[in-house]
């Protein structure tokens, strides 16, 4: 893998990646060269024991622009410049414009509730320059690229100390809320574990206390002794609809063996995990001949330099739909309650899935 750190006109950082030695003579463009002036803080809600984020320049975020201007494609305009330059690399990496968080927020207001400024960082991963694509028509090369951009962009932004998790996702389809259809995924860094991966973490570290074995790993070789709701396995990656799914069309793809980052993947668990997530990808794609919407959330180990034996990097999708015509709405017990009901049976989705025949090697048309 081959990088190459550029400085945006605004000021934000930006890293391309690329299979092949990146040209020096790239220079990085910006929608607009004035610096971004965020300041976002976070509040303590009592009742949950959780922080919640407070972004009020967000509003002015870009949303459904014209079909004309595609501001993640590479920028050929020089009056209409976008957040990535021309030239010969892969995939671009730069500070969101629009952040949640950022490492400089200060002063937080004064509250009847705890306040902390929101010293996070938020990125943009640009997936590839062809607006077209998607992940599940790239190539396995390709994908195994983004799998290593995403470890070293937790390497980096890890070694922040103010940084506690990094969470890498992407979010596919306007039925999650798009609003840039160019592939493309974001990266959170918060200044703590989010709820959910604290919770996730927990339940880990409890069970290999007990057991000096994984849980996701214990899990997994279940799964596969019961044979019913595999999408995709080989010697060193799965991909599965779990037994206790949340959303209908819910799969999971991890490494077979436990490990905590995205850096401690070896070549061959990297490799499978490419071949893993374009099979899901494809058959998603080819359930009903469409592109298929999805949350797409990759879990890790914290960045506290701390070992995590009990830690298994995977990746959990969430699709909207739960028939080709009807959205899975989350409503009352999921929101209220925090409790999901699932309309259909893991089992049944996962035989819907399988009967998708995909192939690894076969270039996908727009």
């Amino acid at each position: 893998m081959y990088s190459h750190s550029l400085l945006k006109p605004d000021g934000r950082q930006m890293t391309l990646y690329s299979r092949c030695p990146i040209s020096e003579k790239i220079t990085a463009t910006s929608p607009s060269d004035e610096p971004v002036r965020a300041n976002p803080h976070l509040r303590w809600h009592p009742l949950r024991g959780e922080w919640v984020a407070y972004a009020s320049h967000r509003q002015g975020r870009t949303f459904l622009p014209p079909p004309e201007y595609n501001p993640l494609a590479p920028s050929r305009n020089p009056n209409l410049p976008t957040e990535i330059p021309v030239g010969k690399y892969d995939v671009a990496v730069f500070e969101n414009r629009f952040p949640s968080m950022i490492t400089t927020a200060k002063n937080p207001p004064d509250c009847i509730v705890e306040t902390v400024p929101a010293n996070g960082a938020c990125e943009v991963v640009v997936f590839t320059q062809d607006a077209s694509a998607s992940l599940s028509s790239l190539t396995l090369e390709h994908l195994d690229l983004i799998l290593q951009v995403w470890g070293d962009r937790t390497e980096v932004l890890g070694k922040n100390p103010q940084i506690q998790y990094v969470l890498p996702f992407e979010n596919k389809g306007v039925e999650v809320g798009v609003t840039l259809h160019h592939p493309h995924g974001q990266i959170y860094a918060y200044p703590f574990v989010p709820p959910v991966p604290e919770r996730m973490l927990e339940q880990q570290q409890r069970y290999y206390q007990e057991h000096q074995r994984g849980l996701l790993a214990d899990l997994i070789q279940k799964e596969i002794a019961d044979k019913q709701r595999i999408i995709y396995e080989d010697e060193d990656a799965i991909a599965f609809v779990p037994v206790c799914a949340r959303y209908p069309y819910e799969v999971w793809v991890a490494p077979k063996q436990p490990v905590a980052t995205f850096s401690d993947l070896n070549l061959e668990q990297r490799w499978g995990l490419a071949k893993a997530l374009k099979t899901v990808t494809l058959k998603y794609d080819g359930l009903w001949n469409r592109p298929f919407p999805y949350l797409m959330a990759w879990f890790q180990a914290p960045t506290d330099g701390l070992r995590h034996p009990e830690a298994h990097l995977h990746a959990q999708f969430y699709p909207p739909y739960r028939t080709s015509d009807r959205l899975k709405y989350l409503a009352g017990t999921e929101l209220a309650a925090g409790m999901f009901a699932n309309d259909a049976l893991p089992e049944e989705k996962a035989k819907e899935l399988q009967a998708v025949s995909v192939n690894l090697r076969m270039p996908v048309s727009a």
